[in-house]
């Protein structure tokens, strides 16, 4: 986690400099909370993209056994209102909340995981021996493809010990449209989006997490720890689990 902030700082610094950067970081483990990267270029007024791959724990779309990893991808963008962040894995179900529901002895929800000869399985014990499955089926399965490919790029290699790649494309808007422009029409958005009609059975239209992040900076401002960097989504912190390691970074901007 470490390394991966001085790697998102490196990045901010160079687009600021130069328009555009590109950052690369391998031999490191567990990046954390990727929406903590992304806001925080989002908040020096860049537009980034990180994407992050992992050890193999997902099948691919048909398979039996895993061959991706979890491999979560999120944005950053600016707007008149704050930080706009978007931060999700390509896995139907994180590794974290997968540990954590074995710890609490609780089931898996249905459809998320298979069992060593590829049966569904709602077991987390059995989910672990297993494989999770990619959300959304074959789109799933071809953006976890994607991020593990581009992983290789940022410096991993295809063998078990090395899956771990994180890339990071940082960029100025004004490249393509005044900063300012873009922050107003993306905040004009958001707002185009949140006064569309709700449909039957919604009790409003809202940008899934938005009232978790809200709370969370509620939650900051008054001074308490509201983000863990070892948390994705509900999952815990591992701490007991994690392996700290210097990781290596590479740039180009």
């Amino acid at each position: 986690m470490l390394v991966m902030y001085h790697a998102t700082r490196a990045a901010i610094e160079k687009a600021a400099a130069r328009g555009l950067a590109i950052v690369g970081v391998t031999n490191s483990w567990m990046s954390g909370r990727s929406a903590y990267y992304v806001e925080m270029i989002a908040k020096a007024d860049l537009a980034g993209i990180h994407t992050a791959s992992s050890a193999r724990s997902v099948a691919p779309f048909g398979g039996s056994r895993p061959a991706l990893g979890t491999n979560p991808i999120a944005f950053g963008l600016p707007s008149s209102r704050g930080p706009v962040v978007f931060d999700m894995g390509t896995s139907a179900f994180m590794g974290t909340d997968l540990a954590f529901r074995e710890r609490l002895g609780q089931l898996l929800p249905e459809g998320v995981a298979i069992g060593a000869v590829g049966q569904p399985t709602r077991d987390p014990m059995l989910a672990g021996g297993g494989a999770l499955l990619p959300f959304g089926g074959y789109k799933g399965f071809g953006l976890a493809f994607i991020v593990q490919a581009l992983g290789v790029l940022a410096g991993s290699a295809l063998d078990p010990d090395k899956d771990d790649g994180y890339l990071f494309v940082v960029f100025k808007p004004d490249l393509l449209l005044n900063l300012d422009d873009f922050k107003r029409q993306v905040s004009e958005l958001i707002d185009r989006i949140k006064a569309t009609r709700v449909s039957r059975g919604s009790a409003k239209s809202a940008f899934p997490g938005s009232e978790r992040f809200t709370a969370a900076r509620g939650r900051s401002a008054k001074g308490s720890r509201s983000i863990a960097l070892c948390m994705r989504h509900s999952g815990p912190c591992m701490l007991d689990r994690q392996r700290w390691r210097y990781g290596r970074l590479s740039t180009v901007a």
